[in-house]
């Protein structure tokens, strides 16, 4: 049974902690789906992704393409099926079902969007009312720190 790790970001933007969470994923063995429902935002993921540095490479692809199935990283939004991670990014919402079926599943969310603090927190409500383990992490002095657990 996984857990839904939600992601308060307020001192590093989303285009320096994806790749690292990714990273820890693909360490563990995962396969991972970025979940985004905007084109544009998945596709400046996809570009930083390429350009991130020749020791950091992140084999990845943006879903609708020929080789979807043998991306061990897709940014889209698609079903969880076959994957062992999510990482919702921009407010894409996951299920309960989700959750449960994933090792992990991550929510990353802006802290200095109103509506995305307000998102989130619906999320976490909605997870955790499901039964769903659920842990908030938050950034202090540039470091992650675990601030709940349920």
């Amino acid at each position: 049974m996984g857990a839904a790790f939600f992601y308060h970001l307020t001192e590093s933007p989303l285009e320096a902690t994806l790749p690292m969470l990714i990273g820890k994923a693909q360490g563990a063995g995962w396969r991972v789906l970025v979940r985004g429902t905007d084109a544009a935002l998945l596709k400046r993921l996809d570009d930083v992704l390429w350009q991130g540095p020749d020791d950091g490479f992140v084999p990845h692809g943006l879903a609708g393409g020929a080789h979807d199935a043998d991306q061990p990283v897709l940014l889209g939004n698609v079903p969880s099926d076959g994957f062992a991670c999510v990482i919702s990014v921009a407010g894409a919402d996951v299920t309960a079902d989700e959750v449960t079926a994933t090792e992990r599943t991550c929510i990353l969310f802006d802290g200095h969007d109103g509506a995305a603090l307000d998102h989130a927190r619906g999320q976490w409500k909605t997870l955790t009312d499901a039964g769903c383990a659920a842990q908030y992490w938050a950034q202090e002095d540039g470091r992650w720190v675990k601030k709940a657990e349920k």
